[in-house]
């Protein structure tokens, strides 16, 4: 039986599936990799731990031998690497570090830069894509700068690093959709953008070959693991792979995607179009000889969010035992968390605050906080939905929903009470990693058409809103964000 192993590199674990060509899941294993804050504001990973971990993940699987390989990957992380030594001049620079903010500020004072990369690139000049954790690598390691200069450096998302790998070396190539997520990506052209790359003093020797999502990337034998090369073929982002996961071929259909942050797309067809303000302008996948581009809207802590409350105040165990906990109490009891760790995404874009609590009382229970923490992802999401169902001047029909919290159902029924949308989940919680398997399908020409895989889409359940949208409470949310930009 041919099969093929999706892997889905997130923010906090290499997840490893084993998919038939039918879509369907056989197995899955997953193994997290540490989170290093060296400095407030600073997020790091080490990027030969990823790899080593991806190895470790499809290991653990049992592949049969008739396998080949996708990926996707968490985006705007950056790899520099020596192309000499093979090994990185400094831990990757999370999407979540906000070192270049200083940088940023500086750019955004010049209106004509502004429009320049927002024209070009799609995207806000802002440290959660790729370009200024670059330039600090290249301004701040000792020799990097010469060496980037010499030629000797390359740099690149995930994917680029794990394929470099993957190849030996032989392959240093990365996709559209990462592509856009760095801030030296043309989205009209669909080249590397001499202007972008001045901007930020980044060498164009560095820079990876640019290939579609349905390409078949090169050969892997994993480490020795198969005896045989398989091919590496399907690779995206993310949060482009739940679209494509989703079933969001069509212009006008759109998703969430909870994970460590959470990403709003839509969907918005074949050109590229300003986005409205607060979202950005991404591409949406590139397959079948064709380019599709989206509207999206990034927040940063969602499911980070509920890590943080098990992992570092240990209020709970895991994530899945907050439900019963947050449905304890009728509400939050006025408390209102405003999750800025890394400071705060669509449409806000505010890296400079910290995160908060508003509210607390006495009164105020482990039970009161857990709620307000889940009810956070929602406030969240609404505010960019909002924005996207103004920029398109109607309402989404649906929400289609991916990732690890779509399992809380109090989230989920708290969400679609507060979007007065229903939320559609799907049988497959990873969407992320389906898309990349449809993406393989592509490249292997194993289907010709989106109209073959839109049928494999299996709805598990639609939460439908209720009649309270929970206005006065969101209202509420609004407030707290507000007092802590001013």
């Amino acid at each position: 039986m041919n099969t093929i192993i999706a892997i889905d590199q997130s923010t906090s674990s290499t997840k490893a599936f084993l998919f038939d060509e039918h879509c369907r899941m056989l197995a899955r294993t997953h193994v997290d990799h540490k989170q290093y804050y060296p400095q407030t504001g600073w997020v790091e990973h080490d990027a030969e731990e990823i790899y080593n971990n991806m190895v470790e993940a499809i290991r653990n699987l049992n592949p049969s031998p008739s396998s080949s390989l996708c990926l996707t990957n968490q985006r705007e992380t950056a790899v520099v690497w020596s192309k000499t030594t093979g090994r990185p001049i400094a831990h990757a620079v999370v999407w979540q570090d906000t070192r270049g903010a200083g940088l940023c500020r500086r750019l955004r004072s010049d209106a004509r830069t502004v429009d320049m990369v927002m024209q070009k690139s799609g995207l806000l000049i802002d440290p959660n894509f790729s370009a200024s954790g670059v330039k600090w690598l290249l301004d701040n390691i000792e020799g990097a700068r010469a060496a980037a200069q010499d030629g000797d450096l390359l740099m690149g998302t995930i994917d680029t690093w794990l394929i470099w790998k993957l190849t030996g070396g032989k392959v240093h190539a990365t996709e559209t959709t990462n592509a856009s997520r760095t801030m030296l990506f043309n989205i009209h052209t669909m080249q590397w953008d001499d202007d972008l790359l001045a901007l930020f003093n980044i060498p164009r020797s560095m820079m990876p070959e640019m290939r579609p999502c349905d390409a078949v990337y090169g050969e892997t034998t994993v480490e020795g693991l198969f005896a045989e090369p398989i091919p590496i073929a399907g690779v995206l982002g993310d949060s482009h792979g739940a679209l494509v996961g989703q079933m969001c071929f069509g212009k006008g259909s759109g998703k969430v995607t909870y994970g460590t942050g959470s990403s709003v797309m839509v969907n918005i067809g074949e050109e590229p179009m300003a986005a409205p303000e607060g979202l950005v302008t991404s591409v949406g996948f590139s397959a079948l000889g064709k380019t599709w581009y989206g509207f999206e809207g990034n927040i940063y802590s969602t499911g980070a969010t509920l890590k943080w409350i098990c992992d570092q105040l240990k209020l709970i165990g895991k994530p899945s035992e907050m439900e019963a906990l947050a449905t304890s109490v009728e509400s939050t009891g006025g408390v209102y968390i405003v999750p800025a760790f890394s400071g705060l995404g669509a449409p806000w874009w505010q890296s400079d605050v910290k995160g908060a609590v508003f509210g607390l009382t006495f009164a105020t229970t482990k039970a009161h906080f857990l709620r307000a923490a889940l009810e956070s992802v929602a406030y969240q999401i609404k505010d960019l939905v909002d924005v996207m169902v103004r920029a398109t001047g109607g309402r989404l029909n649906e929400i289609c929903a991916d990732g690890g919290p779509t399992k809380n159902l109090f989230l989920m029924q708290f969400q679609a009470d507060l979007l007065q949308t229903p939320v559609v989940c799907t049988e497959v919680e990873d969407a992320s990693a389906l898309g990349a398997v449809i993406m393989n399908g592509f490249a292997r020409r194993l289907w010709q058409s989106f109209s073959e895989v839109t049928g494999l889409r299996k709805v598990t359940q639609v939460i439908a809103p209720q009649p309270d949208s929970h206005d006065a409470l969101y209202a509420g949310w609004r407030k707290a964000v507000e007092k802590l930009i001013n």
